[in-house]
């Protein structure tokens, strides 16, 4: 059996969560209209989302639901809800079909109303991010999968979505709060900026990288710079050996590498094409350098891979960012929960809006 992240692991703003801070205000509403009436109906709550999908949030979403179910009393104090309910859930990182259910609810409706935004959320942003990634993963045929998108996205969801392509094979991550919930830590090339630092000289950064950075960190060193990605992908690999792990082609979408001008003419010419990764690896190999291995990045997508991979292009690792936050491969990932049945004198009647009823699925295992 799977097993399940712990919740401390989550760092979960839990007073903010239990007061609703983070809910749509109908589900507040709701949990203050059943409250003042004095009202407690036991349902059974059912959560899915539309699309072939691979699932990942599920655990934080029990998370929340651990920490933050329950009530505030009149004096203050929290009453703890867990004990009260009955939750049937998947793991992280199932594979999911459209409409299958992957989380049930079961208990009074007062004790988790306010939380239906919270876990809805962590379980869309999660699943997208998943589904990217097995996707682009799949891409790869093997290969490599860097998950740098950092950058592109607010620093606090870090740590989360880097959990969610972990789960799916992509098992380089760009930064410590990527890789946190499993224990590893963030890797990285020698950044333009450094270079740059360095009066523009790749060569000398990367030394300088090989002589302050441990020796266990792979060197990758950028090798775009001069927008010469064969001579200083050389120049690199004579001054530093075998220290030098690889070279990552980055070359802009609206460049053209230098090496590529004499043979333009007969494909699209600009950006890390399967031209120019060619030039890299028979200029590295015509000198001694089989070991150093090639990264490649820039615009990368799931469909771009594929054709890397189906023209036998000699990458060794792609590095990809912003196409892990796309609509996700396959179809939307936007989780629903509803309400499908309450029970009424010890038995389960079905109650359910039109169109959408209860189902059970057998996949579901009992959340201890």
């Amino acid at each position: 059996m799977p097993t399940r992240l712990p919740p401390e692991i989550f760092n979960l703003p839990v007073e903010k969560m239990r007061d609703g801070y983070y809910s749509d205000t109908y589900f507040n509403r709701a949990r203050q209209i059943l409250e003042r009436d004095n009202y407690h109906p036991t349902v059974r709550m059912q959560v899915f989302q539309r699309s072939d999908a691979v699932l990942c949030g599920i655990d934080e979403a029990i998370a929340i639901l651990r920490l933050c179910s329950g009530k505030r009393l009149p004096s203050g104090q929290w009453e703890d809800g867990w004990k009260k309910l009955r939750v049937h859930a998947l793991y992280d990182g199932d594979q999911i079909a459209p409409y299958e259910t992957a989380l049930t609810i079961e208990g009074d409706y007062e004790l988790f109303a306010h939380l239906e935004t919270c876990y809805l959320g962590v379980l869309s942003r999660r699943t997208r991010i998943a589904t990217n990634a097995r996707e682009i993963v799949k891409a790869a045929n093997g290969k490599q999968v860097l998950f740098f998108p950092a950058r592109f996205d607010h620093h606090l969801v870090q740590t989360g979505d880097g959990y969610a392509a972990y789960i799916s094979g992509a098992l380089g991550v760009s930064t410590d709060a990527n890789a946190e919930w499993w224990g590893a830590g963030g890797m990285g090339t020698v950044p333009h900026a450094l270079i740059a630092a360095y009066g523009g000289d790749t060569v000398l950064a990367t030394q300088k990288f090989a002589e302050y950075i441990d020796r266990k960190v792979n060197l990758i060193s950028l090798v775009d710079f001069d927008n010469d990605c064969v001579g200083t992908s050389l120049a690199v690999a004579r001054a530093l050996g075998d220290r030098l792990w690889g070279v990552r082609l980055d070359t802009s979408q609206t460049l053209v590498d230098k090496s590529i001008w004499n043979i333009m003419g007969t494909f699209k010419p600009t950006g890390v094409i399967p031209q120019l990764v060619f030039n890299v690896r028979r200029a590295l190999d015509a000198e001694g350098f089989k070991h150093v291995r090639i990264v490649a990045s820039g615009g990368f997508t799931a469909q771009r891979i594929r054709e890397f991979e189906h023209d036998k292009v000699p990458v060794d690792a792609y590095a990809v960012g912003g196409a892990f936050f796309l609509g996700a491969g396959s179809g939307r990932t936007e989780y629903t929960a509803d309400v499908v049945a309450i029970e009424t004198g010890g038995e389960w009647r079905e109650c359910h809006k039109v169109g959408r009823p209860e189902r059970p699925s057998p996949r579901l295992q009992l959340v201890e």
